[in-house]
This record gives structure tokens, C-alpha cells and sequence, in this order.
């Protein structure tokens, strides 16, 4: 990316850090069929422990920041304190990358998904996975030396909409992930996201961005129709 993926949300651009198929059977290790969510219909405190009194990890807001939309989270295992509360563990947004947190599950709902997300950045290629079996892949521009992609264990913060002009038209898959080298971008926390190719030069199947994923216009238009919030990510070397 040369320039970020600006974001229009209500009259104003919130930057994100990313450079300004038939079905086939599943192939490399297993993914899973289904991941378990929570959405949270409050702002939720995370938690070092599943208990009342642990140490605080962060708080984490019902709404996530570019749309507005709930936040959904990836589900990593479930607990009941000594009080009977129930909590469950979960993947949290930002830095550190992959970091993990307990939340009590009142004010939550529970939820799902058979969608998930698998980039392979020497293979420069996004699978796409539903109910465990390959539904799709995409060629994709990925981070350059300087700038890599992080790799983990992430998942899909919110789905946004560009504008015609703006770099990585026409939809931006905002991640969890953060760049590890660039702590800002443009006015944004250096936010990972899988995005378009309009408006930004760099051939598919290139290392050549800032650390965002760029797909074919055809590919993210298939993408942001069916992929939301809570799905997971893994990016592997």
C-alpha cells in the first residue's frame, strides 16, 4: 500500500494501516467446522482470569470504532466461577497481537460462525473455508520485507465500505491485527486489514504493502458479502 485505506464514516475518513473458484476439497491442516462466538451488547472488561477480582487486561467497547457495528468476538473456552458467574475466554482487538482476555458472559449474546479465513503469505494467497472445506481462494498482495504482515491468530473486526476513491476500493476487512513496525499509519493504529486493489498500484501475488492484504476487486466484493465480524484469521508463513 502507498497510501491508507481511508474510511468514510459519517463525513469523516478514519484511517486504517494498510498501503496507500469453484469449491475444492480442504487442503493442509484441519480447520474447524464452526467457531463459537460472543457479541457483546455492553462494554465488557477482560480479565486475566475468569474471576471478579483478577487483573484487567483491557476494556473492550460493545462497538467497534469505524462503523459502529457490535463487537464480535471469538470464542476460546468457557469457565464458571467459585460464585457461579460465567465467563468465557476470547481473542481481544489489537496490541499485543493475539492477546486473550475472560469475560463474564452477562449482557453477551452467543453466536457462531462457518466461515474463516486462512492467508498463506509465501503462497501469497487467501483461502477461504466454510463448515472446514475450501470455498474459495484469491492471489493477494501481502506485506513487503520492511512492512510484513503479522502473522497469528486473528479475526475480522468489522467490514467497511469505501468510496470510489479511496485506496483499496470498494470494501475493507478490518482485522485485530496491528502492524508490528508501524505503530501509526496515517492518523490510524497500523490496523491490518484485507481491502481492494483500486487506486493503489502493486500486482496480485507481489509482497509490496505496508502489511495490509489486497485482493482482487471481484475477490473483496465476494469477501465483504458474506464475511463479518468475529471470523477468524490465521496467517501463517
Amino acid at each position: 500500500m502507498t497510501r491508507s485505506v481511508r474510511v468514510a464514516l459519517a463525513g469523516t475518513l478514519a484511517a486504517l494501516a494498510c498501503v496507500p473458484a469453484a469449491a475444492a476439497a480442504a487442503a493442509g491442516p484441519a480447520v474447524p467446522a464452526n467457531q463459537p462466538l460472543v457479541v457483546l451488547r455492553a462494554d465488557h472488561v477482560a480479565r486475566a482470569r475468569p474471576a471478579a477480582a483478577a487483573a484487567v487486561v483491557e476494556t473492550v467497547s460493545a462497538r467497534r470504532p469505524l462503523t459502529g457495528v457490535p463487537t464480535i468476538l471469538p470464542v476460546l473456552g468457557h469457565a464458571t466461577d467459585a460464585a457461579g458467574a460465567r465467563w468465557v475466554r476470547v481473542r481481544l482487538p489489537g496490541r499485543p497481537n493475539g492477546h486473550v482476555g475472560w469475560i463474564a458472559t452477562v449482557q453477551t449474546d452467543a453466536s457462531s460462525t462457518e466461515w474463516l479465513l486462512a492467508l498463506d503469505l509465501s503462497a501469497r494467497q487467501v483461502t477461504v473455508y466454510r463448515d472446514g472445506l475450501v470455498a474459495r481462494r484469491f492471489r493477494a498482495v501481502v506485506g513487503k520485507a520492511s512492512t510484513p504482515t503479522p502473522r497469528g491468530r486473528f479475526f475480522v473486526e468489522e467490514a467497511v465500505a469505501l468510496s470510489a476513491r479511496d485506496a483499496g476500493a470498494p470494501f475493507a476487512l478490518a482485522t485485530s491485527a496491528r502492524s508490528n513496525v508501524l505503530q501509526e499509519f496515517d492518523g490510524g493504529p497500523g490496523q491490518i486489514a484485507l481491502h481492494g486493489t483500486n487506486n493503489i498500484s502493486g500486482a496480485l501475488g507481489t509482497a509490496s504493502s505496508h502489511g495490509c492484504v489486497r485482493v482482487a476487486t471481484s475477490a473483496i466484493r465476494w469477501l465483504a458479502a458474506r464475511i463479518g465480524s468475529g471470523v477468524p484469521l490465521i496467517v501463517r508463513a
